[in-house]
């Protein structure tokens, strides 16, 4: 127990001085531009919330096959580079850090997002339970096309690549998304992968992915720039796992070899809980992980710091708060009321409920004069 530390105070994040504790978490707002370009309404909004200790982007997807959802930005054009770097260049200037999150949605997805109107691709042919938002409308989610192995070396350098252009885009570092069912987590547990190649049955087989996606980021990057996501307890997109304690377990003890910047858990929310996770508490992963964690799931101001003084983990993601406090650090300071988001516009659209929220100084100036 360390009553001393909290939020608000520093952490150092391998080489990078972060001034407080409190982690942007990846939120996907789908307001990407043409050709799922980073533009100026996006530069506001990141610039906004520069005075997180860290900024981790939106998922972004390393190819076009990688998509899942309208307008989401990527990160495999010059293009998608060109208007990343103006992001991180105000974020920056601001005094800001930001790690870009790298992506690719797996069987979450539909052929109107693929090349040529192709099926999506997935560790083996199951299809999700549920409908997908397209262009269009929603539409019910197809069954994706299992990759071949002789594929998969391909998938491995589509993250490479992506890699390389988030660093040529100015961040700095990247997150690996390795959570809520999406292609890494899709090929991690056995609900989702039924394959009889070496990406598949044991645990360490099923994990094989991950790992050679990690390896290839790392040799990128160098690994104290580079955190991996993972949601053990997660149920969302239909997934599953018969032992996610033993799966995410060993997950957890081989990413050790990599000593990375983080490993950030996804934990179990009201959400996962109502449609029968088996929650994987995060002591199960903090006994096996020996670098620094980040923990996500409906955190509070209060909860946050009881976490950090017991010492259970080193950073907090907040995700929802982000969308409506963008000076949430400010705010946790002046123990300021908080505003509540708009949920109609979290996903889509333009300024409306993405960069208008108001700061601090703007909603409550007397409480700041008084400070």
């Amino acid at each position: 127990m360390n009553a001393n530390i909290n939020l608000l105070s520093p952490y150092k994040l391998g080489d990078l001085e972060l001034p407080n504790r409190i982690v942007m978490a990846p939120l996907t707002r789908q307001r990407a531009g043409e050709g799922n370009i980073p533009h100026q309404l996006n530069v506001t909004y990141y610039t906004q919330r520069a005075s997180a200790g860290l900024i981790i982007s939106e998922a972004t997807q390393v190819s076009p096959q990688g998509q899942g959802y309208p307008h989401t930005p990527g990160i495999h054009s010059q293009e998608q580079v060109e208007g990343w770097k103006l992001v991180t260049d105000a974020v920056h200037q601001h005094g800001g850090r930001i790690f870009l999150q790298l992506w690719h949605v797996g069987r979450i997805s539909h052929p109107d997002f693929q090349p040529n109107g192709e099926l999506p691709l997935a560790p083996s042919a199951i299809a999700p339970k549920g409908q997908v938002r397209t262009f269009e409308g929603m539409k019910p989610y197809v069954t994706p096309r299992a990759l071949e192995t002789s594929e998969i070396p391909e998938i491995v350098e589509q993250y490479r690549k992506g890699a390389e252009n988030a660093l040529a885009a100015g961040f700095d570092g990247v997150e690996i998304h390795g959570a809520n069912g999406y292609l890494l987590d899709q090929f991690l547990r056995d609900g989702t992968n039924k394959r009889t190649d070496k990406y598949g049955g044991s645990i360490e087989n099923r994990a094989r992915l991950l790992l050679e996606v990690t390896e290839a980021v790392v040799g990128v990057w160098g690994a104290k720039r580079v955190g991996v996501r993972l949601s053990p307890s997660g149920r969302y997109n239909d997934m599953q796992d018969s032992n996610p304690l033993e799966t995410f377990g060993y997950a957890a003890l081989a990413l050790n070899q990599f000593d990375l910047a983080y490993l950030h858990i996804f934990e179990a929310i009201d959400r996962d809980i109502q449609h029968g996770a088996i929650v994987v508490p995060t002591s199960h992963i903090r006994d096996r992980y020996h670098g620094t964690l980040i923990v996500n799931g409906a955190y509070t101001r209060e909860k946050g710091d009881a976490v950090l003084a017991k010492e259970e983990a080193e950073l907090i993601a907040f995700g929802t708060l982000y969308i409506s406090n963008p000076d949430l650090p400010r705010r946790f300071a002046l123990n300021a009321p908080l505003t509540e988001g708009d949920s109609t516009t979290f996903y889509g659209g333009g300024e409306k409920g993405y960069t208008d929220y108001p700061t601090v100084e703007e909603q409550y100036p007397s409480l700041v004069a008084a400070k």
